[in-house]
């Protein structure tokens, strides 16, 4: 992982950050073209109540929307959390190229348990097992622990219960 690949990185734990602020779960995402351009940001909007309302899932349709195939293919996401496998699986559709994370989903499922909070309700699969071939890096040790502790403080605060729906990141 470059210098570069960290910047993205904690672009992305600001969203995540942004998320929680929102009242969201802590996941945030961006698209980066091969010249270095941010094509796409979000975070997690799943306090609507759309359990599937992903940054990795809104990149995915973005990119099927406003790039060619080559384009797509030539991105990288950065992502807060390893994609769960609704994720995983848009990504592998949209011929998206590589995945690079701060933290994985089994390092996310490890933490819910610790803490006494029900798991997602998918499992944490790696990318690399729903998407074959594709090129992951990750996790982003240096930076592991300040997204475990906004997933720490979203499921420790007043305003989000422990059962809530959840990304599988």
């Amino acid at each position: 992982m470059n210098r570069n690949d960290l910047d993205y990185l904690r672009r992305c734990i600001e969203l995540a950050g942004q998320a929680l602020e929102a009242g969201d779960e802590p996941f945030g995402s961006v698209l980066v073209d091969e010249a270095g351009t941010v094509r796409f940001e979000g975070h997690n909007q799943v306090a609507s109540g759309d359990g599937t309302a992903h940054p990795e899932l809104a990149i995915a349709q973005w990119a099927f929307r406003n790039l060619t195939a080559a384009q797509r293919a030539a991105c990288t996401v950065y992502t807060s959390g390893e994609h769960c496998p609704m994720c995983a699986g848009a990504h592998g559709w949209a011929g998206l190229g590589r995945i690079v994370f701060v933290a994985s989903g089994a390092m996310l499922d490890g933490w819910l348990r610790e803490w006494g909070v029900d798991p997602a309700p998918v499992a944490p699969l790696p990318v690399a097992a729903v998407v074959p071939g594709i090129e992951v890096d990750g996790p982003a040790e240096e930076l592991v622990e300040q997204i475990r502790a906004l997933h720490f403080r979203s499921h420790h605060s007043s305003g989000t219960p422990a059962g809530a729906a959840r990304e599988n990141a």
